[in-house]
């Protein structure tokens, strides 16, 4: 689990420089692995609360010692966990899919990650008479894919990020499953601020308009 590299003292810069280019790539695989991990811990838990406190626990082990966190390095020691609202059952839903009211494709740049395309996948039902509204669930266009869930809520802006929350994003793992009947999990007390929410070196894709619940959603991540 631990290894010493030393280098040379006639090493050109230029090596330590690619050097730590790749401990930065094995890091971050690492990051990725680890919240795998934690996912598929989430889905085997006994019961949704339970899963709820490994998440926080481990996401906020992730934030303070991880190489990887959005977290920068000289606010680490001091951060102590992640703002959450408390654990709400109420904000867990079992949602059919439905055929999306629009197939037009949301297409951004996202900094060092290039250009994003979010294709309207399905249009969730089962939302709207508690929280107002129905929620277009996205495949992000690209190798491998994956489902993306950004929204907004009557927090955004002054309780949680303005910018808005993820639920689901499957190509970073978070992915909550469905019922043994094939209905989507969707957990607000799973949701999460994106990683610019934390640091302006992160360049993330923001909730779509469509994407706004008119009532609070106070479950999950909010501001501190």
């Amino acid at each position: 689990d631990f290894f010493e590299v030393t280098f040379p003292a006639t090493a050109p810069m230029f090596s330590k420089i690619r050097w730590g280019t790749v401990m930065k790539t094995i890091s971050l695989a690492d990051w990725r692995r680890r919240v795998a991990e934690l996912y598929t811990d989430i889905r085997r838990a006994e019961d949704p609360e339970t899963a709820w406190t490994l998440w926080r626990d481990t996401r906020n082990a992730l934030f303070c010692e991880h190489e990887q966190s959005p977290i920068s390095k000289d606010r680490r020691a001091e951060y102590g966990a992640i703002p959450l609202f408390d654990y709400d059952p109420e904000m867990r839903f079992e949602v059919d899919l439905e055929v999306p009211e629009s197939d037009a494709v949301l297409a951004g740049e996202i900094g060092n990650d290039g250009h994003i395309s979010l294709r309207p996948a399905a249009r969730t039902r089962g939302l709207a008479s508690k929280l107002g509204a129905e929620l277009t669930v996205y495949w992000i266009e690209g190798y491998g894919g994956g489902t993306f869930l950004p929204f907004t809520d009557a927090t955004s802006g002054s309780e949680t990020y303005g910018g808005g929350r993820y639920l689901l994003d499957s190509i970073k793992s978070a992915d909550l499953g469905q019922t043994p009947d094939g209905r989507l999990i969707l957990d607000f007390n799973f949701a999460y601020h994106p990683s610019c929410y934390h640091s302006p070196d992160w360049v993330c894709p923001l909730a779509p308009p469509e994407n706004r619940l008119p009532e609070a959603v106070r479950a999950g991540e909010r501001m501190g």
